[in-house]
């Protein structure tokens, strides 16, 4: 009989936080299907990595990219 989820999510929460995490691991790398997809998105950080790492585009530091975000969207 498979348990339910509560009783699932219960067992998953109760074990240590490094098993918590190869579990989720596993259970996103099952959701995975497009490979396709995935190696587009591959592509497009290894090229943007390329152009931070060049030189070629400038980057911002995190705290200034969320003070703008925070500013814009202040409601």
């Amino acid at each position: 009989m498979i348990p339910s989820l509560d009783i699932l999510q219960a067992q998953v929460l109760g074990l240590p936080k490094a098993e918590r995490v190869r579990l989720l691991d596993r259970l996103m790398a099952s959701t995975e299907s497009d490979t396709a997809t995935e190696e587009a998105w591959e592509q497009i950080a290894a090229e943007r990595d390329a152009e931070v790492e060049s030189g070629a585009v400038d980057t911002l530091p995190l705290e200034d990219v969320i003070e703008q975000l925070r500013s814009k969207h202040a409601g």
